[in-house]
């Protein structure tokens, strides 16, 4: 569930993290020939169309990415749950690791696959950072927010609300432009792209920290 983000500066937050989720999508679906490693939606889709089409190989991979993701929300949540008050800050650290430690792999490896699955753990960590008990405000997938944004408009219409539909059209945009740009950052310089995400997310940390959360 999708909550109202109150706050202009959470706000502005929570859109450059999804220009980050959109950023290493761009680059997992280049890289990995179009796979994504954030929008897990579209993995599970495509896993279960080649799966009809017999193409084990790209199921394999789909499935990996997809539960991946699902390991990395968990750690997400554990490190946000013992950190209680600081969640954002250690989230965000935790990400941070996870995007170092995927470009460590690359090295060592030299090999895609195993290093986009720790960024997916990253991008699966990622939606914690702003988890509450009144829901949790959508990072990496932003399906939700255009419907959102679809139902403000519908309820202006109807003379019947008053709540923005800018706000969720703004993280939708924010997402596909960080597409835009990783796509267009991993042809320039290959698997050290997710580094410029790494920065941001350190910066995101940082603040985060200053700020008490």
């Amino acid at each position: 569930m999708s909550r109202v983000i109150d706050d202009v500066r959470e706000f502005r937050t929570v859109a450059g993290l999804a220009a980050v989720a959109g950023f290493v999508d761009g680059v997992g679906f280049v890289a990995l020939g179009g796979f994504f490693l954030s929008f897990i939606t579209g993995n599970s889709t495509r896993s279960a169309v080649m799966l009809v089409g017999g193409d084990l190989g790209a199921v394999a991979v789909g499935l990996s990415i997809v539960a991946t993701f699902v390991v990395g929300v968990i750690v997400g949540g554990v490190v946000g749950a013992v950190a209680d008050r600081r969640r954002r800050s250690a989230v965000l650290a935790t990400v941070a690791v996870l995007l170092a430690l995927a470009g460590v792999v690359h090295l060592l490896v030299h090999a895609t696959l195993p290093s986009a699955l720790v960024l997916t753990a990253g991008m699966g960590a990622l939606n914690a950072a702003f988890a509450r008990r009144g829901g949790a405000v959508a990072v990496t997938y932003m399906t939700g927010m255009l419907v959102t944004a679809g139902l403000r408009v519908a309820d202006r219409v109807l003379g019947r609300g008053t709540a923005t539909w800018l706000q969720p059209l703004g993280l939708w945009t924010a997402l596909t432009l960080g597409a835009v740009a990783g796509a267009a950052a991993y042809r320039l310089l290959g698997f050290t792209a997710p580094a410029i995400a790494l920065a941001v997310v350190v910066l995101a940390a940082g603040v985060a920290y200053r700020a008490g959360q």
